[in-house]
């Protein structure tokens, strides 16, 4: 377990995390959780007394990372950019996201879609896997596994899906 402290930090500016919240690891910190890792990676742990598991530490370059706190995770803590917090975290070995059967049904439906959501690296799934089951209703599910299979059709990616999808409203 590595402790330090951060502070809540926030982006203006910058490109498709403008406006998110983070709390900045730095190259010798995250080399500390995990060493030798330039990629993405889950940790758990503690933010203040909030016990947090399977969060993504995100690559900006340079060795360093970020640890993206959403609107949630900032409630409870009753904190945002500007404020102080303290983190224990160690890399989450154990963290696993199983891939919904409704998710697998669909696309297993054509030829191809299927193996190619499995070419992606375990973490691209996980950003459909975890949107999908973000879903508060089975209206907006629907239509995330809907927009994902034309996903895998087009041979998107998560952002490249988002973005498209965007542009269509």
């Amino acid at each position: 377990m590595v402790n330090f402290n951060a502070e809540i930090e926030k982006f203006d500016s910058n490109g498709e995390k403008t406006g998110w919240s983070y709390v900045f690891v730095p190259e010798a910190i995250a080399r500390q959780i995990k060493p030798d890792d330039k990629r993405g990676f889950r940790v758990c742990g503690q933010i203040d007394n909030l016990k947090i598991s399977g969060k993504s530490l995100l690559p900006m370059g340079g060795g360093d990372f970020i640890l993206p706190l959403d609107g949630k995770i900032r409630r409870q803590l009753k904190k945002e950019a500007g404020n102080p917090v303290s983190l224990s975290l160690e890399h989450d070995v154990d963290f696993k996201i199983e891939m919904p059967e409704d998710l697998e049904i669909c696309l297993a439906q054509e030829d191809g879609l299927l193996e190619h959501f499995l070419s992606y690296t375990k973490a691209h799934q996980n950003y459909f896997i975890v949107w999908l089951n973000t879903a508060k209703t089975e209206a907006t599910r629907t239509k995330r596994l809907i927009m994902i299979v034309d996903a895998m059709a087009k041979k998107q990616d998560f952002g490249l899906m988002l973005r498209s999808n965007k542009k269509e409203k």
